[in-house]
């Protein structure tokens, strides 16, 4: 019996159905060992030697593949292929105590009967050069976030966290909020012109320069000055100039731009997309296939793929669309440079699948990402977009002085051939409409209406997950496979909120900014971060020893982390959303808002002299009894709510409650988790439909 090790269950289930008797393959569920929790366990002196553990939980999983494995003729190491999966199958393989010198690594970039047959039959060793390169990851944010986090905790709130890649995401959105604050907008203005042509429909053409050059309008009276003046002109055809445009598809997808579309698409965060692209690589019951990994391996970071994919893919589009859908040559897009090349870019593992034929198998998530992954691919093997294009010069000749010349400028295009646009739409053409008549040069035209507009120069926007994730991957900051949980970290402890798409910076997120730009400059470096994941890069490449380079970083982080104690020895930050105009009622103080292990409450500021504290009220009466709510955390740390009147009022709800008021009672209505919104009054029973809380418009 040969044994198998993978990560997921569901890979487990779909990998068994391909090799049959003779083999058991079981699921680690990720990791089985790592750095526990309660303190550094890094051995710092002795070459920064990590101290692992076997996770809480994981013993009877543990034992269980013992068993199995002295059991078996052959245990395989199958984890994902990745830095993490290498690292997994490295643990497993300590546990288990197997011989890393065999030939006993197995990798699958995809979940189907071809790849997993070509995987078995190809084994290899653990890659130590990636391990290491985990490992050098691993030591680094734990070095990181556990000397650094509490210096941040002291300095502003309890239970903090700062890190060594989350604290650079939050910089770069702080940094954008305060450019957008110190954004000052300037007035300017436009002319457009509809105007007329002899037998064909009226265009528009917007000023562009005069006599004296460019145009710039930036008040209402200049505006009123040009349209006078254009008013008393006379239009005519300068020039018109046609030609072609060929547009190019787009490359298949990356993690980093399967994440960015899946947000501005499809409305995904990058932590559900990165969870539905998984179950797609993973394995789905097909009918009339059986179970079958759908997508290659979702965490890579190149644009390469198989010529057996490409072949196939070709001749899906040859006989769907027809051959002159086809490129005359084959289009090879090029992998940016550092990029890690070991797998090929996220594509369809049967490209023959089309999203009609398996949509009813999928869940809605699921058939909404497929299809946008199969459309990218098999259009990035498609011929190009040409386009007829067309720009006009417009001139208008004033009649009171025939020095006085404007020029006027109309752009358009039309689809001359489709090529393929015809299955994925880019969505980043400039306005275009192919309506604009059929104009020749020196051909007279009448002005039928001048339009001037108000306009303002507008700040830079708000980050989104999708410009979030491309501006990371573009200063070389973490790896496309941690952006989801980058994300997922930085709201969830505070840092950043949800506006509709965008993410804005909490009071919190600023100041901790502010402190760690002050204090560490490095550490919120883009640059200096960069620098760091390019040397993982290297130590995965085998070309940098990673107890080199935490050497070369950690004596000079210790000294400024020492430093930093000192000089803000008798310094604490107070965040006026921590303020509240609750007075106590020992001192009169004004109550401020503090974290402990059990939650936040309510403290008199003037500690030690007066160590008064209460529960901190939520803002909503009980639907009960009309007291306060007040937040709670139980005995395992979870957040509820309960009565301020509890014994004497027994209403507590896990559900958070909210400031809209239920139009049936008038009381306040609570959310689930799932966003939806309901009345706990009793009696009551409103339930809105469809309706969600506020700030989940990306899903």
């Amino acid at each position: 019996m040969k044994l198998i090790i993978v990560e997921s269950p569901a890979k487990a289930n779909t990998i068994k159905k391909y090799l049959g008797a003779g083999y058991d393959v079981v699921a680690s569920k990720g990791h089985v060992r790592d750095l526990p929790a309660q303190s550094l366990n890094v051995d710092i002196e002795h070459g920064y030697k990590p101290r692992y553990a076997l996770i809480k939980g994981k013993e009877k999983l543990v034992e269980d593949l013992k068993q199995k494995a002295e059991k078996s003729d052959t245990v395989y190491l199958a984890a994902d292929p990745d830095r993490e999966g290498e690292a997994i199958s490295w643990h497993i393989a300590g546990v288990l105590g197997l011989d890393l010198k065999k030939a006993n690594r197995v990798i699958f970039n995809e979940i189907t009967k071809t790849g997993v047959q070509y995987g078995m039959a190809h084994p290899g060793k653990v890659n130590m050069d990636l391990v290491d390169a985990q490992q050098a990851r691993r030591v680094l944010d734990r070095l990181v976030g556990y000397r650094l986090s509490p210096f941040v905790s002291q300095k502003i709130r309890k239970g903090l966290s700062a890190g060594r890649v989350q604290s650079v995401a939050v910089r770069l959105i702080v940094d954008r909020e305060e450019e957008i604050n110190a954004f000052k907008s300037e007035e300017y203005w436009l002319i457009d012109a509809k105007l007329g042509c002899q037998g064909g429909k009226a265009f528009k053409a917007t000023l562009s320069s005069d006599e004296n050059g460019k145009v710039s309008i930036t008040c209402e009276k200049e505006a009123l000055d040009y349209v006078g003046r254009l008013n008393n002109s006379v239009f005519s055809v300068k020039s018109v100039k046609k030609g072609i445009r060929k547009k190019n598809p787009m490359p298949p997808f990356t993690t980093s731009t399967m994440q960015q579309e899946a947000s501005r698409k499809l409305g995904f965060q990058a932590e559900r997309t990165m969870r539905v692209a998984q179950e797609l690589y993973e394995g789905v019951n097909i009918t009339g296939h059986g179970t079958m990994g759908l997508i290659t391996y979702m965490r890579t970071d190149s644009l390469r793929i198989s010529e057996e994919a490409r072949s196939a893919g070709c001749e899906y589009i040859r006989k769907t669309f027809g051959p002159e859908y086809l490129p005359e040559k084959p289009v090879y897009f090029k992998t940016r440079a550092g990029a890690q090349d070991g797998h090929e870019a996220i594509r369809p593992s049967v490209p023959s699948l089309s999203p009609e034929e398996v949509k009813g198998d999928l869940t809605p998530d699921q058939a909404k990402l497929y299809s946008l992954i199969w459309k990218r691919f098999t259009s990035s093997l498609m011929a190009q977009c040409v386009q007829n294009t067309v720009k006009a010069e417009i001139l208008a000749v004033s009649n009171a002085d025939l020095s006085k010349q404007s020029i006027l400028t109309v752009a358009d295009y039309s689809v001359r051939f489709d090529g393929f646009t015809k299955l994925y739409d880019a969505g980043d053409d400039e306005e275009g409409s192919g309506k604009l008549p059929d104009i020749r040069q020196g051909e007279d035209l009448k002005l039928r209406e001048l339009i001037p507009s108000q306009h303002f120069t507008q700040p830079p926007a708000r980050y989104t997950e999708a410009s979030l994730i491309k501006e990371l991957e573009e200063n070389g900051v973490g790896r496309p496979s941690t952006y989801a949980s980058i994300i997922s970290t930085i709201t969830k402890r505070g840092y950043v909120v949800r506006k509709a798409k965008q993410l804005v910076p909490t009071e919190l997120g600023e100041k901790t900014t502010h402190l760690l730009k002050d204090q560490f400059p490095k550490i919120v470096n883009t640059k200096f971060t960069a620098q760091m994941e390019a040397n993982l890069d290297k130590i995965a490449e085998g070309k940098l020893d990673y107890v080199r380079m935490l050497d070369d970083f950690y004596p000079d982080f210790e000294k400024n982390l020492k430093k930093a104690r000192s000089d803000m020895q008798n310094v604490k930050i107070q965040l006026e959303e921590d303020k509240t105009d609750i007075p106590c009622d020992k001192c009169g103080r004004m109550m401020i808002i503090k974290t402990s292990r059990y939650g936040r409450f309510l403290a008199c500021p003037g500690y030690p002299e007066c160590k008064n504290t209460k529960p901190l009220p939520t803002g909503v009466k009980c639907p009960q009894c009309g007291s306060d709510i007040i937040e709670k955390r139980s005995k395992k740390g979870k957040v509820f709510f309960s009565c301020s009147s509890w014994p004497d009022c027994s209403f507590s709800s896990w559900d958070r409650p909210v400031s809209e008021i239920c139009p049936k009672c008038g009381k306040n209505l609570f959310t689930k988790t799932t966003g939806r919104l309901y009345c706990a009054t009793p009696g009551c029973n409103f339930k809105p439909q469809g309706k969600k809380k506020s700030g989940d418009g990306e899903g």
